[in-house]
């Protein structure tokens, strides 16, 4: 009789155990899981926009090397990721294995690792969970741990993992093992690899991806290179505001070493991109969409082509003092404090006690636009410095109540202190 009583528990505990396991396998693992890099959020250069799949090396090569040169890599832009295009076969995976196309790339990808490395950069690359690779290329489903241990062996510092061809309607646990199991794979290496998950922002990918110990995570559909585009291109892009007032409310997601990602920087495509659609924006708009992504602490990833940067969109991609809010250690989101509609003031918090303040005009007219820290912030402040961080000048004391005239589709961006 003991012994029957003792199996019957027996049998209770270890379903009990399942239905646990089957339970928790279900609902979104919260718990953030680092690996210790990304702690403010990435930025450098990404091939997708300007280029597409014709990618090779001495567009790699020559990326490198402007960026040396132009300034940007002493700045921050370190980052130099090839999107998809860069391997050698199109097709299943069970038809073809993952290798380098050695058209493309001659010397091979350990090549361009050393050639970043060896100038102060670091290199990223592209792959995906299915079959085949947004352009159809050869993916790496079933095969992450062979995959993940040849890319460190490259050298390799940064992966884009992009689900676009497969899993776009599966549920949340789906979508969750196929990064966790590249999450996993990564984690295993002797080197460290920041991982992008590339979902669109479905499946509430911010809830669990800190979790996987993914470090950045797309939280729309691609950015068109539009400022503010009338609906959705083709029912899918998502232009610089609608991308904007995607992330209202995810902030809290965010923290250092994992990022909302608002999509790569438009800065500098003009219109003539050679893969995103949209008819491109004005400098006004571009250096608002820069000082957008900026506060909101996205990565800072370049698609444009910046071996022929003209001098204001890099004068706009190199303000240290727009990148230093990006950059910040406190690693606080900005916040939309003050919405009038056309008229908003976004509000971030600085590890020195310093408070930025942008404020964003989205309509057709110029506007005065005023905010007050104890008013609209609920801050405890009455009397502070303002500096204005694009026209680099201090505008002295003021009480109160600060006033500025800001124009259609401009953000000014201010830094105040007490």
């Amino acid at each position: 009789m003991r012994t029957r009583i003792t199996l019957l528990l027996l049998a209770a505990l270890l379903g009990a155990a399942a239905s646990a396991r089957a339970q928790s396998a279900s609902q979104p693992e919260t718990r953030p899981r680092s690996n210790g890099l990304a702690l403010t959020p990435p930025m450098g250069w990404s091939s997708w926009n300007q280029f597409g799949d014709d990618i090779n090396e001495a567009i790699v090569t020559g990326t490198i090397d402007a960026m040396v040169a132009n300034g940007m890599r002493d700045v921050g832009y370190v980052f130099v990721n090839l999107d998809d295009g860069w391997q050698r076969y199109k097709g299943s995976r069970k038809a073809h294995p993952l290798e380098y196309d050695p058209v493309k790339f001659p010397r091979g990808i350990a090549y361009l690792a050393e050639y970043a490395h060896a100038r102060g950069m670091k290199l990223g690359i592209y792959s995906g969970p299915g079959e085949t690779t947004c352009a159809g290329y050869t993916g790496s489903i079933g095969n992450e741990v062979r995959d993940a241990a040849m890319f460190a062996s490259w050298g390799i510092d940064h992966l884009k993992y992009d689900s676009c061809c497969s899993h776009k309607n599966a549920p949340p646990p789906v979508v969750q093992k196929i990064f966790r199991d590249m999450s996993n794979a990564l984690l295993a290496q002797k080197r460290g690899v920041v991982l992008h998950a590339c979902h669109c922002g479905w499946a509430n990918i911010w809830e669990w991806a800190p979790a996987l110990g993914v470090n950045h995570w797309r939280i729309g559909q691609d950015i068109s290179d539009d400022f503010n585009y009338p609906g959705n291109r083709e029912g899918y892009y998502f232009d610089v505001l609608d991308m904007l007032d995607r992330g209202v409310g995810l902030e809290k997601y965010s923290a250092p070493g994992h990022w909302n990602d608002y999509d790569m920087l438009i800065v500098g495509l003009n219109g003539k991109s050679g893969e995103l659609v949209g008819t491109g924006a004005s400098n006004i708009e571009y250096r608002t969409h820069f000082s957008l992504w900026a506060m909101v602490d996205s990565p800072l990833l370049v698609g444009a082509d910046v071996r022929h940067l003209d001098a204001y969109s890099l004068e706009t991609l190199t303000n240290k003092e727009i990148i230093a809010l990006n950059q910040d250690k406190a690693g606080s989101i900005a916040r939309r404090a003050v919405d009038n509609g056309e008229l908003q003031i976004f509000v971030k918090e600085l590890a020195d006690g310093a408070v930025a303040v942008l404020l964003l005009n989205r309509g057709a007219a110029t506007a005065n636009m005023s905010f007050s820290p104890r008013r609209d912030f609920a801050m405890p402040i009455d009397r502070y410095s303002v500096r204005d961080l694009w026209a680099h000048r201090d505008l002295g004391v003021h009480d109160g109540v600060f006033t500025a005239e800001v124009q259609s589709h401009e953000a000014r961006v201010f830094l105040i202190r007490r």
